[in-house]
């Protein structure tokens, strides 16, 4: 029972498309510092001129940034190995960026608190009092 299909839809973070030359931003994402924006950018852009087709930033569901390709059907000049390997390469790369921005996600979207998150850090090590 529930409301399992209660059209669990991904949300879009940002687009690259080879075929119009075209970059895609979420306006929802405003909140994101401006350098960020730019990295995801630049990061699209160069998998679209690499490898073709078009790559899609999208939070699941859940809150995980996944990286999507969609390829024409008469496009055969775009490489699923050299795709593959770029967003491994992407994922490897660019780790601590794409947490964080999970990690927005999650707290900005999603309404989670930082307390729940799994392998969270307190502050800078400030609150590690160790009185003997």
């Amino acid at each position: 029972m529930g409301n399992h299909a209660a059209n669990q839809e991904g949300i879009v973070l940002c687009g690259a498309n080879s075929y119009q030359q075209k970059y895609y931003f979420n306006p929802r994402f405003h909140r994101l510092p401006e350098e960020i924006k730019q990295e995801l950018q630049i990061l699209c852009v160069l998998f679209t001129e690499d490898a073709g087709g078009a790559l899609i930033l999208e939070f699941t569901p859940e809150g995980q940034l996944e990286f999507r390709v969609e390829v024409d059907d008469h496009d055969y000049l775009y490489d699923d190995i050299a795709g593959e390997l770029k967003i491994r390469q992407y994922q490897k790369e660019k780790r601590e960026l794409l947490e964080s921005l999970e990690l927005f996600y999650q707290v900005f979207f999603l309404g989670r608190t930082l307390e729940g998150m799994p392998g969270e850090t307190p502050g800078d090590g400030e609150s590690s009092e160790e009185e003997g």
